[in-house]
């Protein structure tokens, strides 16, 4: 099908996770569940932390910030997607497509901020436990996923301005199930090289800063726990920082295997595939890691809701 050359579109035709019509009704129905089990965990996460005040501690903080930051980016993305499924037709406004696309980078730059902060601090709960309450202290902890959002938000209203002051040609088809950066830079007529390099150097050094801070985190709970005599205390302080690692390693995965793989064999499925995974899996088995792998968590479940 033809669409109508363009340079300041009223909307956008969002092509979905997939175009094969045996398809749209199970997917549909997968991430409906998808979302109604992301919306639940995490709005149950972010409940549990505030109501419980054994878990009003530092970790409990940041992984707090981290189920609402789920919740966002999901919401940001999944119903509108579900939309695909069941027209025949998903267009999205102008203005909806930069609102979406200026949501989506606030949530995902802030996640992969907070996961940092999150590996610093178990790395002066594991590193240097005696001195962890005097510095890891409320005003510590709000700066710490303050300044990220500040940065965030930053983010979140440069690169739609960028883009949508620029000149838009050819199809108005967006080949993705949601306006993101990358699958908009092909519609691009004006300034593609300049806008697509300054996408690229926000993009490596977002995903190599936080990495760094997660790395080197981790290097020196390493050798902490290696100089450790009890096999007891090797044992609670793997305990301590392994749900954080299980995150980590999914979403920074996710993430590089998007970002590293060659040019040759890059395309917007593979894109889409892992989109769906950081976007919308990720988010849903963020609380359950924390929950299902976490006595402090089930046992505040038990506080909460046990009967009187």
């Amino acid at each position: 099908m033809d669409y109508p050359n363009l340079t300041t579109p009223a909307g956008f035709i969002l092509m979905g996770v997939t175009q094969r019509p045996e398809l749209q009704l199970p997917l549909f129905g997968i991430f409906l569940i998808i979302y109604t089990v992301t919306v639940v965990g995490n709005l149950g996460m972010i409940i549990l932390t505030k109501l419980d005040s054994r878990l009003n501690t530092p970790m409990y903080f940041f992984i707090r910030h981290l189920a609402f930051i789920d919740l966002g980016n999901s919401t940001t993305i999944c119903p509108k997607m579900l939309m695909n499924f069941v027209v025949d037709q998903n267009t999205i406004s102008y203005s909806a497509c930069a609102t979406q696309m200026a949501l989506f980078i606030f949530f995902i730059v802030s996640e992969l901020s907070v996961l940092a902060s999150m590996a610093y601090d178990r790395y002066m709960a594991i590193c240097s436990p005696l001195l962890y309450h005097t510095v890891m202290t409320s005003k510590h902890c709000h700066m710490l996923v303050g300044i990220p959002y500040l940065y965030s938000t930053f983010q979140a209203l440069l690169f739609p301005i960028k883009y949508f002051k620029l000149s838009f040609c050819g199809s108005n088809v967006i080949t993705h199930f949601y306006c993101d950066v990358e699958p908009l830079l092909p519609l691009i007529c004006s300034h593609a090289q300049e806008t697509e390099l300054l996408t690229l150097l926000f993009s490596a050094f977002n995903l190599i800063s936080s990495l760094l801070v997660v790395l080197l985190s981790y290097a020196l709970i390493l050798l902490a726990i290696c100089r450790m005599h009890s096999a007891e205390g090797r044992k609670k302080a793997f305990s301590t920082c392994g749900s954080h690692l299980t995150v980590v390693v999914v979403f920074y995965g996710t993430l590089l295997f998007m970002y590293v793989q060659p040019k040759a064999t890059h395309s917007f499925e593979t894109d889409k595939l892992a989109s769906v995974f950081y976007t919308l899996v990720i988010p849903m088995l963020n609380p359950l890691i924390y929950s299902l792998r976490n006595k402090e968590v089930k046992n505040a479940f038990h506080r909460i809701f046990e009967c009187p």
